[in-house]
Order: C-alpha cells, then structure tokens, then sequence
C-alpha cells in the first residue's frame, strides 16, 4: 500500500535534502510529507485517546464546547506539525493531500474549508499549538480512515497560513497531521487481591487502583473490570466493619468541572456494582469524584498521565 502511494506522488514525497527538521522527529510511514516541509513539532504516544472534529464546531468555547461535533478513538497517536516551504498556499498543500490519501485507500469522513469548518470556532476546538491560533481565514481540514486488517487507521490534516506570526513560520502554511492506529490497550496493572488491598488501607488508609476501566468518556465499567471488582468485594465481606470512599481520579486533560463530574459516576458505578453484584450494604461505601486534583504524577506525558486516571479506596476509620 505505502508503494502506491510513494509511486503516486510527485509533490508529497520524503523530505526535502536539507530540511531542518526536529531532531528525532520522523514522517508517519503511512502518510509521506509534503515536498520541502519541516517537522518543527512532533509526538507519539503508545496508547492513548485523541479527539477527532468530525463536523463544523459552531459553539465559541473551544473543543470542550464542541464534543458533539468529535469522536474519541483509542490507539497509538502520532502527531506531525510541518512549516511549509514559503509560497506554497493551504489549498495547494491540501489539494495534494486530498490526492494522495484517496489514492493510498483512505475514505474521507469529513471535510471543510474556510467559513464551512466554522471558522474561529473551528479554529479554538482543533488548536492545540499557539502558531495555529487565530489563522482560521484559510483554514482547511480533511478527516480520513484507512480500513486495515491489523486495525484501521485514522488521520486528519489541517491546513492553514500564519499570516502575522513571527519566527521561522512567518508567511508560511502550516499543517497539522495527526494520525491514530486503532488497537487494544497491552494490560499491564495487575489485579491487586484482597489481603494486598487490607495491607494498603492498613499502612496507607488508602490503596490505588488500576484493574477498573471504562472507555472514553463513559462511566460505565467494562467487562474486563470484574477481577478486580471481585477482590473489592472479598476486602469488605472479610472485613464487615470496614467502611470506604470510592475515590474516582482523572488526569488533566479535559475542563475541570467535567472530569470531576465524569470521576464521581465513575466512582458511584463502582459502588453501584458492589451493592448489585456482590450484595456489599450500601452504607459501607461513599462514592466521590475528584477528578485531577490529587495526581500523583506529573499529566505533562502519557506515562503519568495513565498513572493519574486510577480508582482509589480509602478506609473510612470510624
């Protein structure tokens, strides 16, 4: 498939000799650059979520204002930020892409320019780099899916002129590609048993967490849960005295008020399956949600940010 789509290219192609990209930056082998461009910005995550604009966002605010227009996907996320090289205008730069993505397989999902994206609104959801902000006069995106055997892969481009911002990106278009491979979550977290769990509350008065999961932006828990779930319920009938807080924690990413809002279903949908499925009194257990105020990592990476999105119990001592 990447044969196609190097063989059909003339101006998107492997970069150009001399361009001064990012030390240790690299181009998705899915998707090759534009011809000349620089990569001045780069990231990649394992596993994480990422939040695709699948329609115009219309509401002043932000993405957080326009989740109706996004969807959330899970997999490894590679985003790609690229000056290109002067003269060359968003609608060349996304012609080419448009082209080579269609040729390479990819189905559009959506698409929009200038006005029709929902300009400065469009502009404030999808911007998280400030050389972005504001340029939305020529704002171009495309959103595309690659169906794949080993997990399909999904990309968007967005392109835009900075047309007053200082620095090497003065004049320049700018693209953003992001690019996420759809795939399971490796487990890692082991089920913490029963007498680990007292051992926690007794030294601690508190025990994290991570065999509890939910998917993106749900509060219901997954399937999956369960192991752990069980050993929750064996702790409290060993010890029938034993009063606890269910404590739901988020990392940083999202607005405050909803991922303490988010955090405190969570934790009550945790209580709610200990009193359902394992006949634990309902008064032994509080549910409270504090979101990302108690981290216990640094939320500037995905490892401490996975670290911070736990369930912890705390002992209740009366």
């Amino acid at each position: 498939m990447l044969r196609r789509v190097l063989a059909s290219l003339l101006l998107l192609a492997a970069f150009a000799a001399g361009a001064a990209d990012l030390p240790g930056s690299a181009d998705h082998p899915a998707i090759p650059r534009y011809e000349g461009a620089e990569i001045y910005a780069y990231q990649t995550q394992a596993f994480t979520d990422w939040r695709f604009l699948k329609a115009p966002a219309t509401v002043y605010g932000g993405l957080q204002k326009n989740l109706a227009a996004s969807e959330v996907l899970e997999g490894k996320l590679t985003r790609l930020t690229y000056r290109a090289p002067p003269e060359r205008t968003p609608l060349e730069i996304f012609r080419n892409f448009q082209q080579a993505l269609a040729d390479a397989g990819f189905e559009t999902l959506f698409a929009c320019e200038r006005e029709a994206c929902g300009g400065r609104n469009f502009n404030h959801a999808i911007t998280l780099d400030m050389h972005f902000r504001e340029y939305y006069q020529d704002q171009r995106y495309l959103y595309v899916r690659l169906k794949r055997p080993e997990g399909d892969l999904y990309a968007s481009v967005y392109v835009l002129l900075n047309q007053s911002g200082g620095g090497p990106n003065k004049g320049r278009s700018l693209i953003q590609l992001d690019v996420l491979e759809l795939k399971a979550m490796e487990q890692r977290m082991v089920v913490v048993e029963a007498g680990e769990l007292q051992k926690g509350l007794d030294q601690q008065g508190r025990v994290a967490l991570y065999g509890l999961y939910f998917d993106t932006d749900q509060a219901d828990m997954r399937a999956d849960s369960a192991p752990q779930l069980t050993e929750i319920a064996r702790l409290l009938q060993a010890s029938a005295q034993l009063q606890v807080l269910v404590v739901g924690h988020s990392d940083a990413q999202g607005a405050l008020d909803y991922n303490r809002e988010l955090s405190q279903r969570r934790a009550q949908s945790i209580v709610q399956a200990l009193v359902a499925q394992h006949g634990i009194a309902r008064e032994r257990l509080t549910a409270v949600g504090v979101g990302m105020a108690a981290p216990v990592a640094s939320n500037r990476d995905e490892a401490g940010r996975a670290l911070n999105r736990r369930v912890e119990l705390v002992d209740r001592a009366q």
